[in-house]
Order: structure tokens, then C-alpha cells, then sequence
């Protein structure tokens, strides 16, 4: 059984790696702390459960829960950065995740300071949220816990919705354990499914669709669903079904209805709802696109390719090797721009992997329509006062092309820079286009056995 009394604290610092700060929060089934990573020089965040597994068995199944969790990449996902187990006290091991510090509000304290959120951003946000379930879902893991109180609202820009991320995979850890403890498995009792509320043995990936469901109502209402106390909260749901009032939109109050479907297999699925909800921000817009929708769609292009979960590509590295080589300059890289990151798939010359969208070259955070070639950063009009060359490593020359897919979808580029001035003939952006080229095509050929696989398997 597992024993939720510590027995032995945990070290300063954790696994030689996680220094340990102050507690951000508790609850029920874990402990966040805010650390520093000794390693890399960044703070985090880090959760802490306080089931201990005492069982060998369990050890390796939670052990195997965290790395499968620390493994997920999504732009609507809070990064899971590392995960593993603690083993200081050995007779009983405690499993931990390592995730980016979010201090952004969550929707929990947006509806409780502003109250209801406008249709067109609930919109939004179903799409985003579907989108992150399915993710999940596709890598045989079930949330269990989807409340307002773990959606974070990340601002976009002026006059565009917030994105919204998915935050706290607790429960969803610990469910390979048949002997944790009961409030380990229910989750946050107005926002169960009705198969949670009855204990059913079998939870399917439905669950987490209809307490998003209650989420998005919540959103839209200002209310919870089914309030009360945990009991009668929990009970509500089997014998009456949460009422949609007649002030939310009729299209909304559809995909609602679908969502709360007291029958698992009556819901529809999250690839479903988040088309759904997609359709209703389509028809706000008058079916015309703007600048957030086609952002929404670069993103949906971008987890179509299966580049951001994926382990770094030989292809790639040689084709910056060569880029380096041909055109003599220290670095080269292909980076791919996702919602909030931009990560390096190959870096020839630098050790970085990833860094924040914001700290991007361009006033789109890391992406240009065109081919860009910049022979002197002090003279070059177009990047004035740009903060991604006030650095400390000195470039004074860039060049890149974007990396676009054949519906046209922009998804980053393949860039070389250099620490001193240089011009570059249009022979030399003829060859640079070219091993872009080569970049897409290696692309389009993952996506083609992506779906090769696909077809076998279904």
C-alpha cells in the first residue's frame, strides 16, 4: 500500500540537479515547489508526490508514468520539462515532474475576478484544449483532473483571445497504481465525469472530454455546473444533466450538449470537438481569417508534421553541417517556431535547443515570409533597437529562409549567422533556398511515413 506520511525529506537538492525553493501549493496528491535547475540556470516548477510507492512494482510504474508525461510537447501543454523518481528514503520512493514556471493566471481566477468570458474566446479555448486532449490521448494517457484551476490563459497580443494551456498531469501519473489512495482517482469533484463519480474500473479518454465540457460552460456562465459540496456535487451529475441557459449561443450550447452526454460513447471525440469549436470561431469571423486564426492554423499544420515530440534529426544535422561549410560561417540551425517556443531541430556551432518565442529576430517571433539576409546588424535599418542582437555573442550577420509547407504554412527556418559583417551574393541565397528545400523535403517525407503508419495500424 502506499504510505502518504513522509518518512524521509527530500534532499535540497533534488536528483544533484533541482534546487529546492518555497512551496507555490498543495493539494491532496502532491506538493509544488519552485526550484532552480542547477544545470541549465532556469527556475521551475516542480511536483511532488506525496504517495510513496513501496511496492517495486509501483516504482517502475510510476517511474515509467513520469518519463512517458516528461516526454509530451504541445503548444496548448504546460512543458513537462523532466520527470523521475526520488529515491532518498529507499523503502519508499517518491515520483516527481519538472515543468516550466507559468506565472500567468489560470481560468479559475479569471472567472472569479472578471466573471463570465466572452463566447469568442470560449471558443477559442475549446479549440486549444481539445486539441491538447487529443495529443494526450494519442499517447495513452487521461488527464482525470480538467478544471478551470488547471487551464492557464497566455495573452496573445492586442484585441486577439488568450491561448489557453492544459497544466497538472497529477492524477493522470499515478493511475497505473491499483492501491492509491481514493482522492488520487476522482479528481475535483465538480468536474467529474459520471463514470468517475461511479467508480467504474475502466476510464476512458471520454472522461476528460466531458469535464471540459463542464470547463467551457463554466466559462461562459460564470458558475459551476454542479456546486454544493463534494457529495452532492458529485452525485448531481447522474441524475440530471448541467443546465445550459439560454444566453449561451445556440452553436455553443450544441458542441455543450455533445461534450456532457451522460454516456461515455455518446461524446464526441476531442479530434471532434476541437473541429467543432474551430467551426464556431470560423463563423464569428464570417469565414474570413485573421491574423490569430491563421496562427491557430500554422500551429495545427506544425503538430501535423510531429516535429516538436520527436528526438533530433541526423537529416537535419548534416544539412546544417553542410550550410556551415559552404558558406564558412560558425553557426546554422533549423529552428521551428511553436506557440510560445522556438526550438533548434538541428544547432551546428551552439548548444542551445530551445528558447522563448519572445526572444525571437523577427517582430513575429522568430518567423519571416521571405527569405531575410542582413549583411551588417549596426547598419541594417530593418532590425533597429532589436533586442535579439544587443547579445553578448556579437552576430553581425544573418540569413534565412523560411521553412514553408505546401499549403503554405509557415514553420520556421533554416538560418546561418556569423560574428562579423559579410556580404552574400544572390548565387549564395540561391544555394541557402536550396538546402531549405532540402530541409521541407526531409519534412514532408516524415509526414508520409507518419501516415503510412497510421494506415497500417488502424
Amino acid at each position: 500500500m502506499s504510505d502518504q506520511v513522509p518518512v524521509t525529506p527530500l534532499p535540497a537538492v533534488l536528483q544533484g540537479r533541482y534546487r529546492l525553493g518555497p512551496v507555490l501549493g498543495r493539494g491532496g496528491a502532491s506538493i509544488v515547489y519552485r526550484a532552480h535547475d542547477d544545470l541549465l540556470g532556469r527556475d521551475v516548477a516542480i511536483k511532488v508526490f506525496t504517495a510513496r510507492a513501496a511496492d517495486p512494482q509501483n516504482v517502475r510504474a510510476q517511474e515509467a508514468e513520469a518519463r512517458l508525461l516528461g516526454a509530451l510537447t504541445h503548444p496548448n501543454l504546460v512543458t513537462l520539462l523532466d520527470a523521475g523518481i526520488d529515491f532518498t528514503d529507499l523503502e519508499s520512493p517518491q515520483a516527481f515532474l519538472v515543468m516550466e514556471l507559468v506565472r500567468n493566471p489560470d481560468l479559475r481566477e479569471r472567472i472569479r475576478r472578471d466573471g463570465p468570458i466572452d463566447q469568442h474566446q470560449v471558443a477559442y479555448l475549446g479549440f486549444d484544449l481539445a486539441g491538447a486532449l487529443e495529443y494526450v490521448h494519442e499517447h495513452g494517457i487521461i488527464h482525470r483532473d480538467i478544471k478551470p484551476a488547471n487551464v492557464l490563459l497566455l495573452p496573445t497580443g492586442v484585441e486577439r483571445p488568450s491561448r489557453g494551456k492544459l497544466a497538472d498531469f497529477g492524477i493522470a501519473m499515478l493511475r497505473a497504481q491499483s492501491d492509491m489512495p481514493e482522492e488520487f482517482t476522482t479528481g475535483t469533484a465538480a468536474y467529474l465525469s459520471p463514470e468517475q463519480v461511479e467508480g467504474r474500473e475502466v476510464i476512458t479518454p471520454a472522461t476528460d472530454v466531458y469535464s471540459l465540457g463542464l470547463v467551457l460552460l463554466e466559462a461562459l456562465t460564470g458558475r459551476v455546473a454542479f456546486p454544493g459540496g463534494v457529495l452532492d456535487s458529485a452525485l448531481a451529475r447522474l441524475d440530471a444533466d448541467p443546465e445550459i441557459p439560454d444566453s449561451v449561443p445556440p452553436a455553443h450550447a450544441a458542441v455543450l450538449r455533445a461534450m456532457l452526454a451522460r454516456k461515455p460513447e455518446d461524446r464526441p471525440t476531442p479530434a471532434e470537438c476541437a473541429l467543432a469549436w474551430r467551426q464556431i470561431v470560423v463563423d464569428n469571423l464570417g469565414a474570413k481569417p485573421t491574423a490569430h486564426d491563421t496562427e491557430t492554423a500554422r500551429l495545427e499544420a506544425l503538430r501535423r508534421y510531429n516535429l516538436l515530440d520527436t528526438p533530433p534529426d541526423g537529416a537535419f544535422d548534416r544539412i546544417t553541417s553542410l550550410a556551415a561549410r559552404i558558406f564558412d560561417v560558425p553557426v546554422a540551425l533549423v529552428s521551428i517556431v511553436d506557440a510560445d517556443r522556438i526550438w533548434f531541430k538541428s544547432h551546428f556551432g551552439v548548444e542551445v535547443t530551445e528558447v522563448q518565442r519572445t526572444q525571437g529576430m523577427s517582430q513575429t517571433g522568430g518567423l519571416h515570409e521571405k527569405t531575410l539576409v542582413i549583411e551588417d546588424v549596426d547598419s541594417d535599418p530593418r532590425i533597429a533597437n532589436n533586442p535579439y542582437f544587443e547579445r553578448p555573442d556579437g552576430v553581425k550577420f544573418y540569413a534565412g529562409v523560411p521553412l514553408k509547407t505546401f499549403d503554405g504554412h509557415n514553420l520556421g527556418n533554416l538560418q546561418i549567422f556569423d560574428y562579423q559583417p559579410r556580404t552574400f551574393t544572390s548565387e549564395q541565397v540561391a544555394i541557402l533556398e536550396d538546402l531549405a528545400a532540402m530541409v521541407q523535403h526531409e519534412m514532408e517525407l516524415r509526414l508520409a511515413a507518419r501516415r503510412v503508419v497510421l494506415q497500417r495500424d488502424s
